[in-house]
């Protein structure tokens, strides 16, 4: 017997909307043990997913390269360095308070990869071990693209083990 995601996925999917704000996905993230949640529309289509790593993003500075002309005109070279500001220099508070009320759809990934209830195991082992490395969980949906499940990497791994101890 040949497993498939349906064997594999979890059916009871915690999600977000993409109007939900930033401050919202906080308070789920430390309610829930994930590292992401699908963001799913009014009719339970997948949209995008967050995840923690989304949420790190916007309390990071954007530009950490320092641009250094050296040499005289016209041999004007650049070098360019990058720079690492220590956690202590930023004001996460002000940067929290900046972004709490910023809809999830401006800071999800849209582009997901999603497998449909008979992919195979296969299937979903090329997503979860493929040149993306964020890709930690993957969304199961239906034909019409409607959320039915989800399978996280321990999904997979769990799979495994229980089948051999069988």
């Amino acid at each position: 017997m040949t497993l498939t995601a349906r064997d594999l996925m979890e059916s009871d999917v915690k999600t977000v909307s993409p109007d939900d704000d930033v401050a919202d996905v906080f308070k789920r993230f430390a309610r829930y043990e994930f590292s992401g949640f699908p963001v799913v529309d009014d009719d339970e289509q997948v949209v995008g997913i967050i995840t923690e790593s989304d949420l790190v993003d916007l309390f990071e500075p954007e530009d950490e390269t320092l641009w250094i002309p050296i040499g005289l005109p016209p041999f004007v070279d650049t070098l360019s360095y990058q720079v690492k500001r220590p956690w202590a220099d930023l004001d996460l508070g002000v940067d929290m308070i900046r972004n709490a009320d910023r809809a999830v759809s401006d800071v999800m990934s849209a582009d997901v990869a999603t497998v449909t209830p008979d992919a195979s195991v296969d299937d979903v082992l090329d997503l979860l071990v493929g040149d993306d490395p964020d890709i930690n969980r993957v969304p199961v949906v239906d034909d019409e693209g409607r959320i039915v499940g989800i399978i996280a990497r321990q999904d997979v791994i769990r799979a495994f083990r229980d089948r051999r101890l069988e």
